[in-house]
């Protein structure tokens, strides 16, 4: 399973999401910093799960990255997050 299928994986388990989209945007920043030639080093999620809805932002944003854990959070350079 490739990066995009392990977060999906992650984060289906645990919001159970009624939303989820995750989107490899590595092609866009080809060559720049953070670029590793992987093609999987710049991503972004967009979520929509119950279990986010009663969080701030900031709630959201780390309740995402404690899901998606140390291994993946390591393994990326840059993670945007649309998540409600």
């Amino acid at each position: 399973m490739g990066l995009a299928g392990q977060i999906e994986a992650r984060l289906s388990a645990a919001f159970r999401p009624t939303r989820l989209q995750v989107i490899n945007e590595s092609a866009h920043h080809a060559g720049h910093s953070g670029d590793d030639g992987t093609g999987e080093s710049h991503w972004r999620v967009v979520i929509a799960a119950p279990a986010l809805a009663p969080m701030s932002r900031l709630e959201r944003h780390r309740a995402v990255h404690a899901a998606l854990g140390p291994e993946i959070i390591g393994r990326i350079h840059a993670l945007a997050i649309e998540a409600s």
